[in-house]
């Protein structure tokens, strides 16, 4: 439990808190490619932008997902090695039940995703993208499996996209309206 200041509230340590904002903003810029990537379709993105932003846009998407993963496996060793801080003000059960929840979901839905990503694109036969590397798929080709898993990925995200949702709207509450000190063990 790092990051404690002198006189202030406990904070995770700096790793944690490094981790989360860049999980944070990769989880952003991967969902909003999804989601880009789920309007338009590939024909549809092709017809719009051409073929190699359309190819841009999956392995970016990919590369994300990718990223996210390793970042995810950091986090979670990092929680393990250093723990959560202390709340400087007590939370309700509720509040303490809620948080312990949502923040499981997160984990495992950050988890998930890629892992079903890598999967569905695997299993629909498509290169499993890293920058401009090509990795190994995760399973082999089964294209039935690839269009269920690629269902489950997107129903995934827009239980992800409600989670986080959900998250900025209490950390909001804590930081503007409570002004507990909860949003500052992240910041």
């Amino acid at each position: 439990m790092s990051g404690m200041r002198a006189g202030a509230a406990p904070r995770y340590a700096l790793i944690q808190r490094a981790l989360h904002w860049l999980i944070a903003l990769m989880a952003v810029g991967v969902l909003g490619l999804g989601l880009t990537l789920d309007a338009y379709g590939f024909d549809g993105l092709n017809a719009a932008f051409g073929i190699e932003i359309t190819n841009m846009v999956f392995k970016y998407h990919k590369t994300l997902g990718v990223l996210i993963l390793a970042a995810m496996a950091a986090r979670i060793a990092a929680r393990l090695a250093f723990g959560a801080p202390p709340y400087a003000a007590p939370l309700t059960r509720f509040e303490r039940a809620a948080s312990r929840l949502t923040h499981g979901l997160l984990y495992l839905g950050l988890v998930a995703m890629p892992v079903l990503g890598w999967s569905a694109t695997a299993a629909s036969g498509f290169p499993v993208e890293f920058f401009n590397w090509r990795l190994p798929g995760l399973i082999g080709v089964d294209k039935p499996l690839g269009a269920a898993l690629y269902t489950i990925h997107g129903a995934v995200a827009w239980g992800l996209i409600a989670l986080i949702l959900l998250h900025v709207a209490a950390a909001t509450m804590h930081g503007v309206v409570k002004r507990d000190g909860v949003l500052s063990r992240m910041l």
